[in-house]
């Protein structure tokens, strides 16, 4: 650090549970806080940004299909 860092506003636990739908709009719009538990900051709540958020997997059905068989007897493998 180069003591140059804003300080990032702290928030204790309980505050933080009471006031949660508050705290997370605040931090929807910019407002990024720690939370702290016993005076030690835990985490940091920050917003997501479109570019951030993992968007999620595209999943295709018969991805393999026709690359790898399955043995007739494949059920009874297993039983012995």
């Amino acid at each position: 650090m180069t003591g140059l860092e804003p300080v990032m506003r702290q928030v204790n636990m309980h505050e933080a549970k009471t006031h949660l739908s508050r705290l997370v709009d605040e931090a929807a719009a910019g407002q990024s806080f720690v939370i702290c538990k016993a005076g030690r900051p835990m985490v940091r709540v920050t917003p997501l940004s479109e570019e951030g958020m993992a968007a999620a997997p595209v999943r295709r059905l018969g991805l393999l299909a026709g690359q790898c068989q399955v043995p007739d007897d494949f059920v009874q493998m297993g039983a012995a």
